[in-house]
């Protein structure tokens, strides 16, 4: 039977945790399996992501910086990055990591709504013809 490395073990541990919602306990895992292995990019996510579901958004952005260091192309942190900074009301940042997330994955499965997303932004700053644009984009996207 094979064991599996302890920063793994302790991702499933956060993952198990944060299911049932213990967003605290998941992120004290994901922090085990991060000092095992600075540079375990899927447990910076999931980090960043339990951060989001609590409301502590400097803390989501910080985990998603440093996952954005250690994988600059993975769209969906950039997706995610742009939604935390839009619920700050950092709108013009929010617009530039969705544009990121959709230059490096125009086709991933979550495009849709990153496009959607961007859209919101626009529109929060009365960007409205662009905003249009994105929405358009997006409901093309959905097919």
């Amino acid at each position: 039977m094979t064991r599996l490395a302890p920063k793994y073990a302790w991702s499933n541990k956060g993952a198990a945790l944060f299911s049932q919602g213990e967003y605290d306990e998941a992120i004290k895992c994901y922090e085990e399996a991060i000092r095992l292995d600075p540079d375990f990019a899927d447990a910076w996510y999931k980090k960043g992501i339990a951060h989001k579901n609590r409301g502590k958004y400097d803390e989501a952005i910080m985990a998603y910086d440093e996952v954005i260091r250690l994988n600059p192309k993975d769209a969906y942190v950039w997706h995610n990055k742009g939604y935390v900074l839009y619920a700050m009301g950092r709108y013009e940042e929010a617009i530039m990591a969705y544009d990121e997330a959709i230059r490096l994955a125009p086709y991933y499965a979550a495009v849709a709504a990153t496009w959607n997303n961007k859209g919101v932004a626009l529109k929060a700053l009365g960007r409205t013809g662009e905003a249009d644009a994105a929405f358009t984009k997006a409901k093309e996207l959905r097919v």
